[in-house]
């Protein structure tokens, strides 16, 4: 399957959505559902629910399913939901892959196998035995800096052979190196770090991926649509302008479910603490996080 810039597999604003748990640290189904609405009522076309920001190494494939299953019915088919399933078993991801199915997804989030640090053939074949479990499309997911792995460029382009490998999460910081996929592929590009959302969708990415849109997602969601229509000033404005706030949100220190949650939690939205191994932002960082927040709404 190829897929094209004008009709996008999974929409084109997707929230990577932060997993909201109860204080004392149960999945609050609730909160979730509340959340998942406001986001796209406020401009995400898709959610990328149990990913990284959504806290996936630390719920259980039961949680997992259970989010799933509540998010659709928060949302129905007003959002494409794509399932994070990646793990370092690609007998467990199959399993997820499954399930994410009866559940309700769209779609499927798959990582690259980490810890075992596959050469580039098992990490293909990782992605083909996922792609092939079931009939839900996949999104790969390239990030190796939390993975150890990087999926080659020329491993890429032999996955879109693939009739259900049609997306990827761009997470890679090999500008040059996706490039070359999106020149010889159909696979639909996401932006996956927030600093890149308008220079990969200048260059023919089908939308991204954001942290950021927890917090902030019609401004997000602005700025392909600024692109769509033509104003490169407009798009250039709202990314630069949004660019405190993804500093402090995805690039001084703290994991971005770190800051989504603390910001989130400061505007009176579903969030919950998280899990360790993390710990909470500390009141400085959060009060830095509002004030970011703050600027960009009054600007």
């Amino acid at each position: 399957m190829t897929s094209t810039r004008e009709d996008p597999p999974f929409g084109r604003t997707l929230c990577a959505m932060v997993t909201p748990f109860t204080e004392a640290g149960t999945l609050d189904l609730d909160g979730a559902q509340r959340l998942a609405a406001r986001l796209v009522a406020e401009g995400c076309d898709g959610l990328v629910l149990n990913g990284t920001t959504g806290e996936s190494p630390t719920t259980t494939d039961e949680e997992k399913t259970r989010l799933l299953a509540a998010v659709r019915e928060a949302v129905g088919d007003r959002a494409a939901l794509v399932a994070g399933i990646g793990t370092a078993d690609t007998r467990h991801t199959v399993e997820l892959a499954r399930a994410a199915g009866k559940a309700g997804a769209d779609g499927v989030l798959v990582v690259t196998p980490y810890y075992s640090r596959p050469p580039q053939e098992a990490v293909a074949e990782h992605f083909r035995q996922v792609a092939g479990a079931s009939e839900l499309p996949v999104m790969v997911y390239d990030i190796p800096g939390r993975t150890g792995t990087r999926i080659e460029p020329e491993t890429m382009i032999r996955l879109a052979e693939h009739p259900r490998i049609v997306a990827v999460k761009d997470c890679s910081y090999d500008f040059l190196g996706t490039q070359k996929v999106l020149a010889r592929t159909g696979l639909a590009y996401y932006a996956g770090c927030d600093e890149h959302v308008l220079a990969l969708y200048a260059v023919g990415a089908a939308g991204c991926v954001s942290t950021v849109a927890n917090a902030v997602p019609a401004h997000i969601a602005a700025i392909p649509a600024a692109l769509d229509a033509g104003d490169t000033a407009r798009a250039r404005a709202l990314q630069l302008a949004a660019m405190p706030l993804i500093e402090a949100m995805t690039g001084a220190g703290l994991p971005g479910t770190v800051t989504a949650k603390a910001l989130l939690a400061r505007l009176g939205l579903p969030a919950g603490p998280v899990r360790a191994p993390l710990l909470p932002a500390g009141r400085a960082a959060a009060d830095g996080l509002l004030a970011r927040y703050e600027a960009l709404a009054s600007g």
